[in-house]
Order: C-alpha cells, then structure tokens, then sequence
C-alpha cells in the first residue's frame, strides 16, 4: 500500500504559520523553516506581553491615584489605607480615572475617606 502523505493539511499549515509571519523582515517572512522559528518566537512573546501588559497598567494606576491624593495632602498608602477602613470598594482603575478626569469627584471620595 502507499504511503499517505496529506499534503493538502500539510500545506495548509504552513499557509497558516506564512500568514502569521507576514510583516517580517527578510527570510522570516517567505521561508518555512525560518518563519516558523520566528512565528513560535513572537508568539511566546505575545503571550509573556498580555502579563506585562497588566502589570504596567496597575501601576501606572497606581502612579495616578498618588498624584491625586498627594494634592489633597494625603500619600497613596493612607489613602488606600482610609478606604479599605471605610468599606469604600473602588478598585484602582476606577480611582485613577477620577484622579485623571474627574478631579472634583476624587476630592469628594478624599473628603469621605479623611
């Protein structure tokens, strides 16, 4: 009997792997075995980026909260501090979007907090 090859799957995969690595620079684009070393490569990345991608975002909150309650004579520590006593659930993205665009409400939640 002979031998089964699928090449119709086999291309189609490595269609798939090309179409992802469009955009590269030189051989990683159009040759197979370069390209998919490079495409498994970005895709770690990618992965390991939606982590990062977090984190830079918490603090960066973080940096904004402080700015805001230090205006109001206040450290972020003891703010977060005040809030966590006074029952008051607001999580960090909320509050760096008040401290950012809505000032006169941050100073309301400063007030209830103080």
């Amino acid at each position: 009997m002979p031998r089964s090859v699928n090449s119709v799957a086999s291309r189609a995969r490595r269609k798939k792997v090309l179409k992802q690595a469009k955009g590269f620079f030189g051989r990683r684009k159009n040759v197979w075995t370069v390209a998919k070393n490079a495409v498994e490569k970005a895709m770690q990345y990618a992965y390991r980026g939606r982590k990062e991608k977090k984190r830079n975002f918490r603090s960066l909150w973080i940096t904004r909260i402080n700015a805001g309650a230090r205006v109001h004579g206040m450290s972020y520590s003891q703010f977060m501090g005040a809030l966590k006593k006074n029952n008051i659930e607001l999580n960090r993205k909320v509050l760096a979007d008040l401290a950012m665009n809505h000032p006169e409400a941050f100073k309301a939640v400063v007030d209830q907090v103080k």
